[in-house]
């Protein structure tokens, strides 16, 4: 390669087919399980018509993205498994699945971003008043989210990609280019550590405040304990997926820009590792809905009417068959 003057331009076949299924078959398995986990929280959110409130738009939004991340996921894991060796040497067929898996990933972490900062002004005091986040500003944040992570992500297929150029060209992720990776890691993992750390923090410190002025004035402070103490869990629990899940990516992303070895030198190690990132990635996608939505006592409490709705439609059906059954009660 003329990146690397010492590696030869014969791009052989080094995968094993064993290797293959081992890394191949997880990521799909992981994949589709995150697209059922975000199906079911999308079909939640709509089915108990819960989307006025600009948190579940947020929510909703957040769980289209990590659809997509999971569809573009899926579509990755099935050209690795087909073919494994353009995931190393780089091919056109690659471009367009790089393009939509990063913004995809990009989309996930304004979404969070958007989630902590509307979370931080539903309890923040402005001016001795709550601000109140409307409808309108949750669907503003949705669009300028996709805007940018659209333009983001597709910068590879308007031209930023090594496709014609071997210099430069990303070990890890071919086509894609090194200084995009560069400028499409950097930012954005900050972004996504300390913007939901700083949000989540001041949350904690708030409701800290408000419970110490009601303990001072005599009032009970069992709600605010109750809520710093599951704004605390829930928000250790993000941060900890992001860490695990973009830390080692990031990683990688600092590997790529330093290596100057071959592929067949960084065979099979890196390139496992390449791939377990991926499948961590995933892995956020499936802990987004679990942590956000997919609670059992919530997501009971949401689907119980709809249950009921369904057996209220059943009973009067066999009413409508068989006059003087009693309908179903109780819902």
């Amino acid at each position: 390669m003329s990146g690397y003057p010492n590696c030869s331009a014969n791009h052989t076949k080094i995968w094993s087919h064993y290797l293959v299924l081992a890394l191949g078959i997880p990521q799909l398995t992981i994949n589709i399980a995150s697209v059922i986990f975000n199906c079911t929280v999308i079909f939640t959110r709509m089915a108990t018509k819960d989307l006025h409130k600009p948190i579940s738009i947020l929510f909703c939004n957040l769980a289209f993205s990590d659809l997509f991340t999971s569809f573009s996921g899926f579509w990755i894991s099935m050209l690795f498994i087909t073919n494994p060796d353009i995931t190393i040497f780089g091919s056109k067929d690659m471009l367009a699945p790089y393009a939509l898996y990063t913004m995809s990933i990009l989309s996930t972490i304004y979404n969070l971003v958007s989630i902590g900062i509307e979370r931080y002004l539903a309890v923040a005091e402005s001016m001795r008043t709550r601000f109140r986040v409307a409808r309108n500003h949750s669907i503003a944040a949705v669009l300028i989210n996709w805007v940018l992570a659209l333009f983001l992500g597709c910068l590879p297929l308007m031209g930023w990609n090594c496709l014609r150029t071997e210099k430069n060209l990303s070990i890890l992720y071919s086509p894609f280019c090194v200084d995009y990776l560069i400028f499409i890691a950097i930012p954005n993992v900050v972004v996504a550590f300390i913007i939901p750390l700083f949000t989540y923090l001041r949350i904690i410190i708030i409701l800290r405040k408000r419970k110490l002025r009601m303990k001072a004035c005599g009032q009970a402070t069992g709600t605010y304990k109750s809520a710093e103490i599951q704004v605390a869990r829930t928000s250790i629990f993000i941060w900890l997926l992001a860490l695990i899940s973009y830390a080692p990516f990031f990683a990688g992303v600092i590997f790529d820009a330093t290596n100057h070895q071959c592929h067949a030198d960084l065979y099979p190690g890196v390139y496992i590792f390449r791939n377990c990132t991926a499948m961590l990635i995933t892995m956020n996608c499936l802990g987004n809905p679990i942590i956000y939505t997919l609670k059992p006592k919530t997501l009971g409490a949401k689907l119980n009417p709809l249950k009921c709705l369904s057996e209220r439609v059943r009973a009067r059906t066999i009413e409508n068959i068989q006059p003087g059954l009693p309908v179903v009660q109780g819902c």
